[in-house]
């Protein structure tokens, strides 16, 4: 299948959203296009939270997530026609203030902040698991699990059918690298594990067009875990089915090519700038799609120039 892209431009970045809604093309029923919006890396605090971050910039910046991801959400909203989605990919908020699940029921934690702020999209957020989604070794996993379900209503790892494409959410968290007291314990490296691998093999055999979304960019997760089975082997096998893989974490754009099979593209954080996100126009008819605002990406930093439709 042929994806289409513009040859990406390096721009100077870090404005401000646009306050006119930016406008799309009048969709046309016919044509079997939809939109949807990728976002990664938002980071939301509660008034639990307890600085400073790693550096002026880190700290200055985790103060205005909320912020920054409400402008973010009102933007999207605005757009015509409307996204059919929305993925965030991982880091939903930024640690935990508490190893004990009660105390998330007793008070207002940055789970709900975040929750409130995502609950005002105007189309469905589906969110993935970041490294600062959970607080291992001092907060278990199970504990993270019982959370983003009880609270959010999410699994570690899942999957959304939409209009004949598949969306995938990996959890790169799951595997020996991220289990406490395993010969391999490692957090700078993700894992998946031999379970959500099979799953995911089996996701992909059904040879439906792909996105896939992981939290660590793919050349800090594990290629192989069990014998041959592992990450790379299955986007290099699914090349053609797999049609882009977005990972968050770095908190600037970074693009792999098809350095791992698929298009491999790292997003920006919204920490840092509203304007970090992609617009991805899909093509039913065709199986492909276009990744509308690329050419806007300021590469290599957290910044890009906000979007003003077709």
């Amino acid at each position: 299948m042929t994806i289409h892209r513009k040859q990406f431009l390096q721009v100077a970045g870090g404005g401000l959203l646009s306050l006119a809604a930016p406008r799309l093309l009048d969709a046309d029923p016919g044509s079997g296009k939809f939109y949807f919006a990728i976002i990664a890396d938002t980071h939301i605090i509660d008034d639990f939270y307890k600085g400073p971050e790693g550096s002026p910039e880190d700290t200055e910046s985790i103060f205005k997530t909320a912020e920054r991801l409400t402008q973010t959400r009102d933007y999207l909203n605005k757009l015509q026609p409307k996204m059919d989605l929305t993925f965030l990919v991982g880091d939903y908020f930024h640690n935990y203030p508490s190893p004990d699940v009660d105390f998330y029921f007793q008070n207002k934690t940055r789970i709900d902040v975040a929750k409130s702020i995502t609950d005002g999209f105007t189309m469905p957020v589906h969110v993935g698991y970041g490294n600062h989604d959970y607080g291992v070794p001092k907060v278990s996993h199970a504990v993270s699990h019982e959370l983003f379900r009880r609270k959010l209503g999410l699994q570690p790892y899942y999957s959304v059918d939409h209009k004949g494409f598949q969306f995938i959410h990996l959890n790169n968290f799951l595997g020996e690298t991220w289990q406490p007291g395993h010969a391999k314990y490692d957090k700078k490296i993700g894992s998946l594990g031999e379970e959500q691998l099979t799953w995911l093999e089996a996701k992909l055999d059904a040879h439906k067009p792909t996105f896939v979304f992981i939290h660590f960019p793919l050349s800090i997760v594990a290629p192989k875990e069990k014998a041959d089975l592992g990450l790379h082997p299955l986007l290099k096998k699914h090349k053609d089915t797999v049609q882009l893989v977005v990972s968050g974490h770095w908190h600037r754009w970074f693009e792999f090519g098809r350095s791992y099979g698929p298009l491999h593209q790292v997003i920006a954080a919204t920490r840092y700038d509203p304007n970090a996100y992609l617009i991805v126009e899909a093509d039913t008819k065709k199986q492909s799609h276009r990744l509308l605002n690329i050419d806007l990406v300021d590469w290599n930093t957290h910044y890009s120039k906000p979007w003003r439709g077709l």
